[in-house]
């Protein structure tokens, strides 16, 4: 069964992102959504960015290949990387077990927080997934 979390952002490209405030810097963490990694399946190996490495809303900053094919993963907002989750690195298959939590890919530094109104919420993304079902 397919989990949608409240409290998340979600880009119809199936990336989820979690925007906080860290002092007067909008600094987000984010992965591929809980749809996403089911329909991949078995992950087997993440190409990760490197810190400090920009990217602008809806570029390809990272690839997931998983025993059925490989997905390019893209920014849900424009910034910069400022952590990612090396432990993908010897397992990948952390973003099918734990894909809201452990099995986050990225941090970042959000350069343009008003890109968020173009994300969707837990419901619309339920609902849009149900629309694409």
């Amino acid at each position: 069964m397919t989990v949608y979390l409240p409290g998340l952002l979600y880009t119809k490209t199936h990336e989820w992102v979690k925007i906080e405030q860290e002092g007067d810097q909008a600094v987000a963490v984010s992965g591929i959504s809980d749809y996403a990694q089911e329909e991949l399946n078995d992950v087997v190996y993440v190409e990760l960015p490197e810190e400090g490495d920009e990217f602008e809303q809806g570029e390809t900053y990272a690839v997931i290949e998983s025993v059925k094919a490989a997905s390019d993963i893209q920014m849900p907002l424009s910034g910069e990387i400022i952590a990612v989750n090396r432990a993908l690195e010897d397992t990948p298959q952390l973003v099918n077990e734990d894909p809201y939590g452990r099995g986050w890919i990225i941090k970042l530094r959000v350069r343009n927080q008003s890109e968020a109104d173009q994300l969707l919420d837990a419901a619309a993304y339920e609902a849009f997934i149900a629309e694409e079902g």
